[in-house]
């Protein structure tokens, strides 16, 4: 479809979607006739994330495919990525936990090549989404205990976006998020560290020698991050992008 006018643009404005213009020029973009944009338009403008009308995310150059109900993979995760990609050697084993669309996964295996790539996430949403996106084995079940048991001591960097939102600020995120995110894929416990520390204490039996766990966490919480670090058994390092607001704890075997 052409461009929308600018009564679409401000229909959207109004609703709160601060890049109204270019929002508007993804829904053309994606509807095929002028009742579908009028429909997508309207999904939007209840509130609907724009990713899930659209079924799709851009994430570090990639369109990653996100389903309505699918958590929507976030900025700052790019230095999730950016950290595991200088972690990853050609060949390496990579397991990306708690994955929900991949898109961790997926762009990992972009920018490092003939990567072993394994993904898991409990969510049958996420891994529907995911066995799009995922250029390896994804499987569906808790953290570890769906992955083969061939990969025990075998896996150079193991990466972790596990849900680190405490129970208590899930009120607090914006209805996009709350509404429309599945609440398995925000809700980290009291303190936000509960599958962290789950993550975290059986991690050194998966790791290879020299291997790497990268736990996304959240700036305030990255001490008690690194203290669960250091309870599995595994020295920890912060590291952290001011630009992005995102923290990741580099752990390996001490």
């Amino acid at each position: 479809m052409s461009v929308p006018d600018v009564g679409v643009v401000a229909r959207l404005r109004a609703a709160g979607c601060v890049f109204a213009e270019d929002e508007a020029r993804l829904l053309a973009a994606a509807a095929r006739t002028p009742e579908e944009f009028e429909e997508l338009t309207a999904r939007r403008v209840a509130g609907l994330p724009l990713e899930h009308v659209v079924g799709w995310a851009e994430f570090c150059g990639l369109r990653v495919s996100v389903d309505p109900g699918v958590f929507v993979p976030r900025r700052r995760t790019r230095f999730l990525v950016r950290v595991a990609v200088g972690a990853a050697r050609p060949g390496a084993v990579v397991v990306d936990l708690c994955c929900g669309s991949g898109a961790v996964a997926a762009a990992v295996a972009d920018r490092v090549a003939a990567v072993e790539l394994h993904a898991v996430d409990i969510d049958p949403a996420a891994v529907r989404c995911a066995r799009r996106n995922v250029p390896g084995q994804v499987y569906e079940g808790d953290l570890y205990g769906p992955l083969p048991g061939s990969l025990l001591g075998r896996v150079d960097v193991l990466v972790a976006n596990a849900p680190y939102v405490p129970t208590d600020a899930i009120g607090l995120m914006p209805p996009e998020a709350r509404e429309h995110e599945p609440l398995v894929a925000l809700d980290g416990g009291v303190d936000g560290l509960d599958v962290q520390r789950r993550v975290i204490a059986d991690a050194a039996r998966w790791l290879a020698p020299g291997g790497r766990l990268l736990v996304e966490t959240g700036a305030v919480q990255a001490s008690g991050t690194v203290e669960a670090f250091a309870r599995g058994g595994l020295r920890a390092e912060v590291v952290s992008d001011e630009d992005l607001s995102a923290t990741v704890v580099v752990g390996s075997l001490g």
